[in-house]
């Protein structure tokens, strides 16, 4: 199954050059709450997207879903709203799934999926060492469509040099596993276009579909509108780059037909055994 492949803009030119090119979900990243201090200056994304990006996502793509990324649980200010009334706004304003980010206990996503309220699909980031490590506890709740696994955060909480050490160690392995273990779809980290990247995202594609990812998000790096300012690049670029992601998937999925088919020869062999 081709992973759903996400990409970060609120400009409804962009997402539509995405959506013709393939990408699945339109991501408005909403969240700025604390974000800054936890990231310590790395140049991550920083987006400060608006429930009126929201509005015009939605009315600019046409079968692409809409993914919204609230900030994380909190009480109302005299800066912000609080997280029922931020939801409630992106709600109304057309979501078709929210994501709900830097998660440090059990009750932050219980009451995240309460206040959503079936309203919208739901997708919990799992990017806090607290989060990872109740992550059981977690997958108990009703009400959870996705899990996301956060590496970039994550990798900060465990204190890595590198993002994809996560990868290395068996940390992401472990976590999806327990959410295939609960038939909840998962994904993880963010890839490039084939052959970029530290560790390129050919190798990263490959390890999605080991684990059985279903979704992925493609990163600043696959196409950066901030510095690409040519909209025929940029369509080039989505065109092209989305192509190769699915020509690698089509060559995954032909050698896990391999082993999909031992499984099934096993079952049944196995099966006859027991009968006989």
């Amino acid at each position: 199954m081709a992973l759903k492949l996400m990409y970060i803009t609120n400009k409804p030119e962009i997402a539509q050059i995405a959506e013709s090119s393939g990408v699945d979900r339109i991501f408005v990243d909403m969240e700025y709450i604390g974000k800054a201090e936890r990231q310590g200056g790395l140049d991550s994304v920083q987006n400060h997207h608006t429930v009126e990006d929201v509005r015009t996502m939605k009315q600019a793509v046409e079968s692409a879903e809409v993914l919204v990324r609230v900030n994380p649980i909190h009480e109302a200010t005299d800066e912000y709203t609080s997280s029922k009334q931020e939801i409630d706004d992106v709600i109304q304003a057309g979501a078709d799934i929210i994501m709900l980010p830097y998660i440090t206990s059990v009750s932050q996503a219980e009451d995240f999926l309460s206040y959503v309220g079936g309203r919208a699909k739901t997708m919990l980031l799992i990017e806090t060492p607290q989060s990872a490590e109740a992550l059981d506890e977690i997958l108990e709740l009703d009400g959870i469509d996705e899990i996301y696994i956060g590496l970039n955060d994550l990798s900060l909480g465990y204190h890595k040099k590198f993002m994809f050490e996560l990868l290395a160690d068996g940390t992401v392995e472990g976590l999806c596993l327990k959410c295939k273990l609960k038939g909840i779809p998962y994904g993880f980290g963010g890839v490039a276009s084939l052959g970029k990247g530290m560790l390129p995202s050919e190798y990263i594609i490959r390890e999605h579909y080991r684990l059985g990812s279903t979704c992925a998000i493609l990163s600043r790096s696959f196409c950066n509108v901030d510095k690409v300012k040519h909209i025929g690049i940029i369509s080039s670029t989505f065109i092209d780059g989305v192509k190769e992601i699915r020509e690698l998937e089509a060559e995954c999925e032909s050698k896990m037909s391999y082993f999909r088919e031992n499984e099934r020869v096993v079952a049944e062999r196995v099966h006859a055994i027991c009968e006989g």
